[in-house]
């Protein structure tokens, strides 16, 4: 399918709709310099705090005029006592449920090289990001949609018993890193929108209902920009110690009462303390 835009500049855009990929731009930076290879359609944060592990996620996979579908972006892995894994995805939706259906194979299979096996979280990091760049390629390089954008991203965090809790953001290009200790959270998907109160907020030291709150926050900020990010929005907490009855999950519809009243307050006191300014009068 082909659709054609005239625009003030009396160019042509030519734009071929790719059925998983979403609508996807030929040309290049030089003659359209808002080039964006497909749309963000996802937003998820994690953080590290002192206390434990936060993972925030929304749920939004499309959102056309008439059609809006969900489908959870937060996958959880345990072995009571002895290893507990979160992992959030973004990008492409075929490659991330790729990726996520072969770790379950493995697991089910018993394979050598699964989740459950490898020793440390960043052997497991490394292990994610071979599985993404060779799902990837499988994808990109073969059929007739050959060349779209299949790249995705994800965010691992977790614990192995005696070992410390740790967090990583694996790339399309399968490496990964870490977070610093000056910001000790990570961000995929659609990123800008709700950093800045990240920045401001997050530090390791931060208690557990402030960062939930912030990353809440920062979830509901993105949604306001951006209509392609949306709910059921799902906040967990994962405390140091493999603990899984201090865990925390929780699911927000569009009409969450908390999620309203929480909207609402911000949106009341971020006009307060603007309106707080110092004026520019007063120089």
């Amino acid at each position: 399918m082909l659709i054609f835009v005239w625009t003030d500049e009396r160019k042509i855009r030519k734009l071929i709709k790719n059925p998983v990929g979403g609508l996807k731009r030929i040309c290049n930076t030089a003659t359209c310099p808002e080039y964006v290879s497909h749309p963000v359609m996802t937003y998820c944060l994690a953080i590290q705090l002192d206390q434990g592990l936060v993972f925030c996620s929304d749920s939004r996979t499309n959102a056309g005029p008439d059609r809006v579908s969900t489908y959870s972006k937060m996958h959880r892995f345990s072995v009571p006592g002895k290893r507990q894994l979160v992992m959030l995805t973004a990008g492409n939706l075929a490659t991330t449920q790729a990726v996520m259906a072969i770790l379950e194979r493995e697991i089910k299979e018993d394979a050598e090289t699964n989740l459950y096996t490898l020793d440390y979280v960043s052997d497991i990091a490394d292990h994610v990001g071979e599985l993404s760049v060779k799902t990837q390629k499988k994808y990109a390089d073969s059929g007739p949609e050959s060349g779209f954008n299949a790249e995705a991203t994800f965010i691992l965090g977790g614990q192995i018993k005696g070992q410390d809790q740790e967090l990583y953001l694996i790339y399309p290009e399968g490496n990964h890193i870490t977070v610093s200790k000056q910001f000790p959270y990570l961000q995929i998907g659609e990123t800008k929108y709700g950093k800045p109160i990240l920045d401001r907020i997050i530090r390791s030291d931060t208690s557990l209902e402030n960062a939930m709150r912030c990353a809440l926050v920062s979830m509901d900020s993105t949604m306001r920009s951006n209509a392609t990010v949306g709910p059921p929005i799902e906040l967990l907490f994962c405390p140091t110690g493999l603990s899984e009855k201090s865990e925390s999950h929780r699911k927000f519809y569009e009409n969450d009462e908390y999620l309203v009243k929480l909207r609402e307050a911000w949106d009341v006191n971020i006009r307060k303390a603007f309106n707080d300014l110092p004026l520019l009068a007063d120089l």
